[in-house]
């Protein structure tokens, strides 16, 4: 079986150490294993995605000594692939227009219950569900009305996991039933911080995650579609990412049953953290590898820092 990994950083900024550890776990698990590594530009957010950052990020990793087998996919050029796959959705009746800002989520949310915490799930707030209903008679006949271009989207999440889409599991038993669950393979760290089959049901769908952002406004798609989509075109077997996105696995892992992808085998590492214990982000340039660089730090001492 072959083994794949990608690296899918987006050039909104300077690469940090956790971005390098990334990189590099991906990338030796790979050759270790006569695998390919993959690398994938993620800048679907072109306000914010810079040509000098992925000139920066590219002079980077060949720097640290890391190299893809193929030429880098910049998802900008993937917008039909991402229309394709919306269309899908829209025609099975599983997404709807919304308007909501979210100032307005946080509004509905609390309306009751002033001053509780909100319940969030890997999408952020879990969604009210206050356009659900919109376009009900576009809903009932969806092939007879085209999607709405240039709109946010959402995925109506309890349909999304009933027993005729995403959990479709017919039980062979003389009774028949359905066994209402899905599932991936972890190899590093789980939500649980296990290693191992992860499981969840529909309920965790519908209560812990709700009716996640499939498109957003000006952008024509979103991370959780785009990923998944640009994962199984590039034929990724292992997912090598960090832990903080755990948690979002499991909207990865239905997007592709909705849409008939294979799912990879993920592997969640351990987050890089500054010495206040907080994980690196893109603000924080004090990490940033063109730093160490220019302070005349060695790829081996990069490989030093992060623990490899």
């Amino acid at each position: 079986m072959a083994f794949v990994t990608r690296f899918a950083p987006s050039p909104t900024g300077p690469l940090h150490l956790g971005h390098a550890y990334s990189a590099l776990l991906a990338h030796d698990m790979a050759r270790a294993r006569g695998g390919q590594f993959l690398l994938r530009i993620e800048d679907i957010d072109q306000a914010r995605s810079k040509p000098d950052w992925e000139r920066q990020l590219i002079d980077d990793l060949t720097w640290l000594g890391v190299y893809w087998d193929a030429e880098p996919m910049r998802q900008s050029d993937r917008m039909g692939a991402y229309s394709q796959a919306l269309d899908t959705l829209w025609d099975r009746g599983l997404i709807y227009p919304c308007t909501c800002t979210r100032s307005d989520i946080a509004a509905a949310m609390s309306a009751p219950q002033e001053g509780a915490d909100l319940p969030s799930g890997p999408d952020g707030l879990i969604y009210p569900g206050t356009c659900r209903g919109r376009l009900s008679y576009e809903r009932t006949f969806p092939e007879a009305h085209p999607r709405p271009q240039n709109e946010t989207l959402r995925l109506n999440m309890a349909l999304a996991v009933g027993p005729s889409n995403a959990f479709a599991h017919r039980i062979d038993t003389p009774n028949g039933g359905w066994n209402s669950y899905a599932g991936y393979m972890e190899t590093g760290i789980s939500p649980a911080g296990k290693t191992g089959r992860v499981e969840f049901t529909p309920e965790d769908m519908t209560k812990g995650v709700g009716d996640i952002v499939v498109a957003r406004r000006d952008m024509g798609t979103s991370y959780h579609l785009s990923v998944v989509i640009d994962d199984a075109a590039q034929g990724v077997t292992h997912v090598v990412r960090g832990a903080d996105l755990s948690q979002a696995t499991k909207i990865h892992v239905l997007l592709q049953r909705l849409l008939g992808l294979p799912t990879p085998v993920y592997h969640h590492h351990r987050l890089i953290r500054d010495d206040q214990g907080k994980r690196l982000a893109k603000r924080d340039d004090a990490r940033a590898l063109s730093k160490y660089r220019a302070e005349g730090a060695t790829p081996a001492d990069i490989r030093r820092m992060v623990g490899l």
